[in-house]
């Protein structure tokens, strides 16, 4: 099953299924010399699932206990592969014995089945499953502590949930201070609340919810990417539309810059405290391929959860007839808050591998230890 690797310089391969014995990844490129323990990724972990209302998640709770079997040593990378993996138990199998032959509509079923002639794992999803996106987060925590070392910072946030919307942009130290005080990771606790609600109405309802997450790395000096084919909007888009359910990703003003005039989505250039920077960020810190030093930001869109309680059409692909489903077992009624690490790390990964191959993190951390 090719695909499963991204990255050029630090790169990173997942593996595992969503009701196989385990999920894990590998990062390879990782300079020597870097702080990494178990309890650094653990932390990380323990924030995908979002407890303070389990209402709004499935009821499927992993307690994603990590082991790391390769490449750290007396508590620093060494330069080798760093594997990382978590064990799969709260699964619930039979679930999907009855609709193994249904394909659940806006799901991978019938496309994963029509690729891999029926061999694929179609469990809980199996490798298409938002379960794998695990390994992105622990791969996340070692390239945030990489970026960590270049002064470069990362925080994604939930934006909207279905119609309710935040209003003013919140600062990066609010988004870093009380994203997660809500079970919905928005900073903004008031909405917040509104957003939990509507989520649980729609479950009421059979039914689910979308919603945006913006992501905003800070630090990021002018001069990272590689265009024009390893541009790093490019690449970045590349991993955020690899995060299950987004369907849609833009940067700085996005689409509405259509709507604009050149005076308008232009961003002007001055100098504050002898730096070059700009007046307005309508380009989300991305000019050409190439950051600019301005904050990045984008904004990805992500669909409602496909699996709902209320029956829906599809086809039997054993009789080649068509057919109804209900899918029953256990999902979440709104994917954005599990989403919001998963971003987080796919911004960081990005950003890594193109700050080692620019040069901007040295090969092998000196003094660290």
């Amino acid at each position: 099953m090719a695909g499963n690797s991204i990255g050029k310089e630090f790169v990173v391969t997942s593996f595992g299924e969503s009701h196989g014995k385990l999920v894990g990844v590998i990062v390879d490129g990782c300079p020597a010399g870097l702080p990494l323990s178990e309890a650094d990724v653990q932390v990380e972990l323990d924030r995908r699932i979002p407890l303070q209302k389990p209402e709004i998640v499935s009821g499927r709770i992993e307690k994603d206990v990590v082991e790391i079997s390769s490449g750290v040593f007396n508590g620093f990378t060494t330069g080798a592969p760093i594997c990382m993996t978590v064990k799969n138990k709260e699964t619930r199998s039979s679930d999907y014995d009855a609709i193994q032959d249904l394909p659940r509509p806006a799901h991978a079923d019938y496309t994963g089945r029509v690729k891999y002639g029926g061999f694929n794992d179609y469990r809980g999803g199996g490798r298409f499953s938002g379960r794998v996106t695990v390994a992105l987060i622990m791969a996340g925590v070692v390239a945030k502590k990489l970026l960590s070392s270049a002064d470069v910072a990362i925080v994604a946030y939930t934006k909207a949930i279905g119609k309710v919307k935040m209003g003013k942009a919140p600062s990066f130290a609010e988004i870093r201070k009380s994203k997660y005080d809500s079970a919905v990771r928005c900073p903004d606790l008031a909405c917040a609340e509104k957003m939990e609600d509507a989520i649980v109405d729609a479950k009421k309802e059979g039914e689910s919810l979308g919603g945006i997450i913006e992501c905003v790395a800070l630090n990021v000096p002018a001069g990272v990417g590689e265009p024009l084919y390893d541009a790093l909007d490019a690449d970045i888009a590349k991993a955020l539309f690899n995060v299950p359910a987004v369907k849609g990703v833009e940067f700085g003003a996005g689409f509405a810059v259509a709507e604009l005039k050149g005076s308008e989505s232009n961003d002007a250039y001055q100098i504050q405290k002898g730096k070059v920077v700009t007046a307005t960020n309508q380009a989300g810190g991305i000019l050409g391929g190439t950051s600019s030093g301005m904050p990045i930001i984008a904004r990805v869109a992500v669909k409602p959860t496909p699996s709902i309680a209320k029956e829906q059409k599809t086809v039997n692909l054993s009789k080649m007839e068509d057919a109804t489903i209900k899918v029953g077992g256990r999902h979440d009624p709104c994917v954005v808050p599990k989403a919001v690490p998963v971003v987080e790390a796919a911004m960081a990964i990005t950003l890594t591998d193109h700050m080692l191959r620019g040069g901007f993190i040295p090969k092998v951390l000196k003094g660290q230890k």
